[in-house]
């Protein structure tokens, strides 16, 4: 009896330790003060980064108002404050910028433990590639302006000599400087370095301002001074003009034809600065960093590099035709037909291709991959940022072609150019966003591909020795299979994805070098010139343009991307 009541007992004990890991389940973490501790500290850096951003942020922002306020008056008032003034308080943004550069450099990066992480996504090879070229030809363009300068240093100021020679300084440090850490996501100063950041980005903007306003009244004098030769056949002379020498010429020639780079290269750098500004301080978990990264080949892809192809070298001939004729006194009406229907041509086909692309994202499984990610997040901003310039443009045409004589021939084809191009900003627009929000799905070689690959070269190294017409025909024939056997590999749906992105990426790089080598019908057909007045068309062209060409440019980025991961 006794060991039975000893041994109900210790059942019941058995069964309250069974229930005991359930009761401690339910223990409110959050009241421990290691827990609390922890979360206050993580709320603190959340606060404190925000603070340093509201900081920075407001410090860039006067900065871009005292700049735009000088630029303002030199337009307006022209007498009070001089390009002179805007370019000294500008020479010393330059200036303060190379100081904080150099700090980041010699100092800042160098720091233990500095440079923990490094954004994957940020400061792409395309991205610093268009730094590093735009910036050449912004150093390119700086040197003839020196050079123009010092030929007319009897009626120029020193001003003119002194202010390139900085820009060539302020170029150099920042391209190097955003060439090698452009990744960064900085751990240590983080107010400092945002604050420094956000300067390089005002002065960047008020550079690119100035640049807008000067090309605007480069072109407004131009245009003027073509009235004049009409009228008066070129006989009236300024006293400050070109000598008739073969040097002068080049320095002014290659001065306009550089012009339209620098403005690039400061809204490129705006746009690396900016993620740089948003990596400061920021944690990179190991599962958002990717263990492949993807390449660009060429394989796979038959019919879009053939019909991208073809439109750029048909858009070749029609920019030479058209620089041929729009460059003369009294430009033909022909030219401007053959320009605005090649564009009519052209700009269809690529929206089909854009609305196709996105119904095959619709049609794929792939998931949204909604990880934060700012490089993202800019590219998204920047693309619907800038195809605000075309569009504003084209809707400001359309109203002018409709208020004045619609059925006109050139006003017609004109008409539509500006609603075809609505159109297809707005389906690329749609196209690139929808793909660079799924998730990433990269390409894997083939079992087997490795072999045959070393098979190949053996062979290769081999029919070297022995070459004749029929190995050589042999071995073309072999290329052409693994191409066939490569195409045939892809499924259809990343096939026919990496044949439009490849179509779109040729069709936007000559929509790109046509208007930023000086093909701007817009302007010269004079119809909207006209009808809105000489004054206000101008500052609506210089404002859309830049921004047009930086959308097609920063497209190519976009589409490039979205054809390595298709």
């Amino acid at each position: 009896m006794s060991d039975k009541k000893v041994s109900r007992p210790c059942h019941h004990c058995k069964s309250r330790s069974a229930s005991a890991p359930t009761d401690t389940s339910k223990i409110h973490y959050e009241k421990f003060w290691l827990y609390r501790h922890c979360s206050s500290v993580q709320q603190r850096d959340r606060q404190a980064q925000k603070a340093g951003q509201l900081f920075s942020g407001l410090l860039a922002m006067n900065v871009v108002f005292l700049g735009s306020a000088f630029i303002s008056s030199m337009i307006f008032n022209k007498v009070a404050i001089t390009l002179a003034d805007v370019w000294i308080l500008l020479s010393i943004l330059k200036v303060l910028c190379l100081f904080w550069i150099i700090y980041y450099l010699l100092g800042t990066s160098r720091q233990p433990h500095a440079v923990l992480y490094r954004d994957s996504h940020a400061g792409a090879i395309w991205i610093r590639g268009s730094v590093l070229l735009f910036g050449s030809c912004s150093i390119l363009l700086k040197v003839f302006q020196i050079g123009y300068s010092t030929i007319l240093i009897h009626c120029k100021s020193r001003v003119e000599i002194v202010f390139p020679s900085i820009g060539i300084l302020f170029i150099c440090t920042q391209a190097y400087f955003l060439w090698h850490h452009s990744k960064d996501c900085i751990q240590v100063q983080h107010n400092f370095t945002r604050c420094g950041l956000m300067l390089t980005i005002a002065t960047n903007l008020l550079v690119w301002l100035l640049a807008v306003t000067n090309d605007t009244l480069h072109m407004e004098i131009e245009s003027q001074l073509r009235e004049v030769e009409q009228r008066f056949a070129g006989n009236e002379t300024t006293s400050c003009t070109c000598p008739n020498t073969t040097i002068c010429k080049v320095f002014q020639k290659g001065y306009i034809l550089l012009y339209p780079f620098n403005t690039e290269y400061c809204l490129i750098c705006c746009s690396v600065l900016y993620v740089m500004w948003k990596n400061v301080g920021r944690h990179i978990s190991h599962h958002h960093i990717p263990h492949t990264k993807p390449k660009f080949k060429l394989q796979g892809v038959v019919f879009g590099p053939l019909l991208g192809t073809s439109a750029v070298i048909i858009g070749a001939c029609v920019f030479m035709m058209y620089q041929i004729q729009a460059t003369s006194l009294v430009p033909s009406r022909q030219v401007f037909v053959i320009y605005y229907s090649y564009y009519i041509v052209l700009l269809p086909l690529m929206s089909v291709g854009a609305v196709i692309g996105t119904i095959i994202h619709a049609l794929e499984k792939r998931e949204l991959d909604t990880l934060k990610n700012p490089t993202r997040s800019l590219d998204v901003v920047l693309l619907m940022g800038a195809a605000l310039g075309q569009i504003g443009m084209s809707y400001f045409s359309i109203v002018a072609l409709v208020a004045t004589d619609p059925r006109d021939l050139l006003n017609s084809l004109n008409l539509s150019y500006s609603v075809l191009l609505i159109f297809q900003n707005i389906t690329q627009n749609v196209f690139v966003i929808d793909g660079l929000h799924r998730r990433r799905v990269y390409s894997q070689t083939p079992p087997g591909k490795k072999e045959d690959t070393k098979e190949e070269q053996n062979h290769e190294a081999h029919s070297q020795r022995r070459v004749s017409v029929l190995e050589l025909g042999q071995e073309i024939r072999k290329a052409s299979l693994s191409y066939i056997h490569t195409y045939s590999h892809l499924s259809w749906k990343r096939r026919v994805l990496r044949e439009i992105s490849f179509f779109l990426i040729l069709c936007n790089i000559i929509l790109w070098v046509m208007p930023t080598f000086g093909a701007h019908p817009i302007f010269e057909n004079g119809m909207e010139r006209s009808f809105y007045g000489y004054s206000t068309w101008f500052v609506i062209v210089n404002f859309g343009l830049p921004l047009g060409v930086f959308y097609r440019m920063h497209s190519v980025g976009g589409l490039l991307e979205l054809y390595v991961t298709a």
